[in-house]
Protein backbone atom coordinates (compact mmCIF):
# COMPACT_ATOMS: atom_id res chain seq x y z
CA UNK A 1 0.00 0.00 0.00
CA UNK A 2 1.46 3.14 -1.00
CA UNK A 3 1.70 6.24 1.60
CA UNK A 4 -1.12 8.29 0.01
CA UNK A 5 -3.57 5.17 0.10
CA UNK A 6 -2.88 4.52 3.61
CA UNK A 7 -3.27 8.14 4.59
CA UNK A 8 -6.65 8.24 2.37
CA UNK A 9 -7.79 4.78 4.65
CA UNK A 10 -7.04 6.31 8.09
CA UNK A 11 -8.90 9.58 7.24
CA UNK A 12 -11.97 7.59 5.93
CA UNK A 13 -11.34 5.43 9.57
CA UNK A 14 -11.13 8.52 11.29
CA UNK A 15 -14.51 9.69 9.87
CA UNK A 16 -16.22 6.30 10.09
CA UNK A 17 -15.65 5.87 13.68
CA UNK A 18 -15.43 8.91 15.26
CA UNK A 19 -19.13 9.65 14.11
CA UNK A 20 -21.60 8.99 16.56
CA UNK A 21 -23.83 6.22 15.75
CA UNK A 22 -25.90 3.22 17.44
CA UNK A 23 -22.64 1.72 18.52
CA UNK A 24 -21.75 5.22 20.51
CA UNK A 25 -25.24 5.53 21.69
CA UNK A 26 -25.04 1.74 23.60
CA UNK A 27 -21.58 2.53 25.42
CA UNK A 28 -23.17 5.92 26.56
CA UNK A 29 -25.94 4.86 28.05
CA UNK A 30 -23.72 2.31 29.62
CA UNK A 31 -20.59 3.97 30.75
CA UNK A 32 -23.66 6.30 32.11
CA UNK A 33 -24.92 3.46 34.84
CA UNK A 34 -21.69 1.76 34.75
CA UNK A 35 -18.74 4.21 34.80
CA UNK A 36 -16.70 4.18 32.15
CA UNK A 37 -14.09 1.73 33.09
CA UNK A 38 -17.14 -0.95 33.22
CA UNK A 39 -18.05 0.26 29.83
CA UNK A 40 -14.97 -1.23 28.68
CA UNK A 41 -16.89 -4.63 27.77
CA UNK A 42 -18.92 -2.51 25.31
CA UNK A 43 -16.08 -1.37 23.55
CA UNK A 44 -14.81 -4.58 23.25
CA UNK A 45 -17.65 -6.12 21.92
CA UNK A 46 -17.95 -3.73 19.24
CA UNK A 47 -14.46 -4.52 18.04
CA UNK A 48 -15.18 -8.53 17.90
CA UNK A 49 -18.33 -7.30 15.86
CA UNK A 50 -16.18 -5.62 13.07
CA UNK A 51 -13.24 -8.04 13.39
CA UNK A 52 -16.25 -10.46 12.14
CA UNK A 53 -17.72 -8.23 9.59
CA UNK A 54 -14.45 -7.45 8.41
CA UNK A 55 -13.79 -11.40 7.86
CA UNK A 56 -17.47 -11.42 6.08
CA UNK A 57 -16.16 -8.67 4.13
CA UNK A 58 -13.32 -10.28 2.63
CA UNK A 59 -14.74 -13.74 2.26
CA UNK A 60 -16.85 -12.74 -0.04
CA UNK A 61 -19.98 -12.55 1.99
CA UNK A 62 -20.48 -9.36 2.04
CA UNK A 63 -20.72 -9.19 -2.04
CA UNK A 64 -23.56 -11.41 -1.81
CA UNK A 65 -25.47 -9.28 0.93
CA UNK A 66 -24.46 -6.42 -1.29
CA UNK A 67 -26.11 -8.03 -4.34
CA UNK A 68 -28.85 -9.46 -2.92
CA UNK A 69 -31.84 -7.77 -2.13
CA UNK A 70 -33.34 -10.27 0.03
CA UNK A 71 -30.40 -11.22 1.83
CA UNK A 72 -29.83 -7.73 2.56
CA UNK A 73 -33.52 -7.00 3.84
CA UNK A 74 -33.64 -9.83 6.12
CA UNK A 75 -30.40 -8.60 8.39
CA UNK A 76 -31.42 -5.11 7.54
CA UNK A 77 -35.01 -5.93 9.50
CA UNK A 78 -33.60 -8.03 12.12
CA UNK A 79 -31.00 -5.30 12.92
CA UNK A 80 -33.31 -2.56 13.04
CA UNK A 81 -36.03 -4.78 15.34
CA UNK A 82 -32.97 -5.43 17.51
CA UNK A 83 -32.44 -1.63 17.90
CA UNK A 84 -35.97 -0.46 18.59
CA UNK A 85 -36.02 -3.96 21.06
CA UNK A 86 -33.18 -1.72 22.84
CA UNK A 87 -34.73 1.62 22.61
CA UNK A 88 -38.11 0.37 24.05
CA UNK A 89 -36.26 -1.40 26.96
CA UNK A 90 -34.61 2.51 28.12
CA UNK A 91 -38.62 3.45 27.64
CA UNK A 92 -39.92 1.13 30.19
CA UNK A 93 -37.04 0.76 32.49
CA UNK A 94 -38.11 4.06 34.32
CA UNK A 95 -35.28 4.31 36.20
CA UNK A 96 -35.49 0.40 37.75
CA UNK A 97 -32.48 -1.04 39.25
CA UNK A 98 -30.82 2.09 40.21
CA UNK A 99 -30.19 3.04 43.59
CA UNK A 100 -28.51 6.40 45.05
CA UNK A 101 -25.56 6.38 47.09
CA UNK A 102 -23.55 9.69 47.48
CA UNK A 103 -24.96 11.47 44.83
CA UNK A 104 -23.68 8.57 42.19
CA UNK A 105 -25.74 6.14 40.38
CA UNK A 106 -24.89 2.78 41.66
CA UNK A 107 -26.05 -0.16 39.53
CA UNK A 108 -27.68 -3.36 41.22
CA UNK A 109 -26.54 -5.60 38.73
CA UNK A 110 -23.43 -5.89 36.04
CA UNK A 111 -22.79 -8.69 33.53
CA UNK A 112 -19.81 -8.02 31.43
CA UNK A 113 -20.54 -11.24 28.98
CA UNK A 114 -24.17 -9.59 28.96
CA UNK A 115 -22.68 -5.83 27.72
CA UNK A 116 -20.01 -7.51 25.73
CA UNK A 117 -22.55 -9.84 23.56
CA UNK A 118 -25.60 -6.92 23.43
CA UNK A 119 -22.65 -4.31 22.34
CA UNK A 120 -21.37 -7.33 20.00
CA UNK A 121 -25.10 -7.81 18.27
CA UNK A 122 -25.41 -3.72 18.15
CA UNK A 123 -22.14 -4.27 15.70
CA UNK A 124 -23.21 -6.78 13.63
CA UNK A 125 -26.47 -5.75 12.92
CA UNK A 126 -26.25 -2.88 10.56
CA UNK A 127 -26.11 -4.50 7.54
CA UNK A 128 -24.55 -1.34 5.63
CA UNK A 129 -20.90 -1.67 7.66
CA UNK A 130 -21.00 -4.76 6.17
CA UNK A 131 -21.07 -3.20 2.56
CA UNK A 132 -19.20 -0.27 3.82
CA UNK A 133 -16.26 -2.38 4.46
CA UNK A 134 -16.81 -4.41 1.63
CA UNK A 135 -16.46 -1.62 -0.57
CA UNK A 136 -13.66 -0.09 1.28
CA UNK A 137 -11.04 -2.93 1.93
CA UNK A 138 -10.52 -4.20 -1.70
CA UNK A 139 -9.79 -0.61 -2.65
CA UNK A 140 -6.58 -1.16 -0.18
CA UNK A 141 -5.71 -4.83 -0.55
CA UNK A 142 -3.29 -5.72 -3.33
CA UNK A 143 -4.40 -9.00 -4.24
CA UNK A 144 -0.89 -9.67 -6.07
CA UNK A 145 0.45 -10.16 -2.12
CA UNK A 146 -0.61 -11.96 0.65
CA UNK A 147 -4.22 -10.92 1.73
CA UNK A 148 -4.03 -12.10 5.37
CA UNK A 149 -1.58 -9.80 6.52
CA UNK A 150 -3.36 -7.15 4.74
CA UNK A 151 -6.68 -7.60 6.04
CA UNK A 152 -4.55 -8.17 9.38
CA UNK A 153 -3.59 -4.26 8.94
CA UNK A 154 -6.48 -2.59 7.99
CA UNK A 155 -8.89 -4.67 10.41
CA UNK A 156 -6.55 -3.52 13.11
CA UNK A 157 -6.13 -0.04 12.45
CA UNK A 158 -10.40 0.06 12.23
CA UNK A 159 -10.17 -1.65 15.66
CA UNK A 160 -7.82 0.23 17.36
CA UNK A 161 -9.78 3.72 16.09
CA UNK A 162 -13.01 2.28 16.91
CA UNK A 163 -11.99 0.95 20.48
CA UNK A 164 -10.16 4.74 21.15
CA UNK A 165 -12.87 6.73 20.04
CA UNK A 166 -15.84 4.45 22.13
CA UNK A 167 -13.71 5.33 25.24
CA UNK A 168 -13.23 8.63 24.85
CA UNK A 169 -17.37 8.89 24.74
CA UNK A 170 -17.56 6.67 27.60
CA UNK A 171 -14.89 8.67 29.73
CA UNK A 172 -17.42 12.02 28.94
CA UNK A 173 -20.26 10.48 28.90
CA UNK A 174 -19.13 8.84 32.82
CA UNK A 175 -19.32 12.58 33.60
CA UNK A 176 -22.98 12.76 33.65
CA UNK A 177 -23.67 10.17 36.48
CA UNK A 178 -23.62 13.17 38.92
CA UNK A 179 -26.11 15.15 36.68
CA UNK A 180 -28.29 12.11 36.30
CA UNK A 181 -28.00 11.45 40.20
CA UNK A 182 -30.28 14.33 41.09
CA UNK A 183 -34.40 12.91 40.93
CA UNK A 184 -36.40 12.67 37.47
CA UNK A 185 -32.96 12.91 35.48
CA UNK A 186 -32.95 9.40 35.30
CA UNK A 187 -36.16 8.60 33.43
CA UNK A 188 -35.19 11.84 31.23
CA UNK A 189 -31.87 9.96 29.75
CA UNK A 190 -33.74 6.56 29.63
CA UNK A 191 -36.63 8.49 27.44
CA UNK A 192 -33.90 10.56 25.17
CA UNK A 193 -31.75 7.03 24.49
CA UNK A 194 -34.93 4.77 24.35
CA UNK A 195 -36.18 7.29 21.62
CA UNK A 196 -32.91 7.86 19.83
CA UNK A 197 -32.36 3.94 19.59
CA UNK A 198 -35.40 3.74 17.87
CA UNK A 199 -34.33 6.73 15.46
CA UNK A 200 -31.41 4.57 14.35
CA UNK A 201 -33.63 1.35 14.36
CA UNK A 202 -36.04 2.88 11.98
CA UNK A 203 -33.23 4.68 9.94
CA UNK A 204 -31.78 1.24 9.06
CA UNK A 205 -35.24 -0.27 8.64
CA UNK A 206 -35.58 2.36 5.92
CA UNK A 207 -32.36 2.37 4.31
CA UNK A 208 -31.01 0.43 0.98
CA UNK A 209 -28.35 -1.33 -0.10
CA UNK A 210 -27.50 1.11 -2.84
Amino acid sequence: MTMQSWLIYLGLVLVATSTPGPAVLFIVTKSTFYGWKKSIFSAFGNIFGLFCLGLVAVTGLGALLETSEMVFNLVKYAGAAYLVYLGLKMLANKGKGLSFENHGLIPEKFSPAKIFLQAFAVAVSNPKAIVFLTALFPQFINVQAPVVPQFAMLISVLMAFSFSFLMLYAILASTARNWLAKPGRTNVFNRAGGSLFIGFGLLLATSSNK
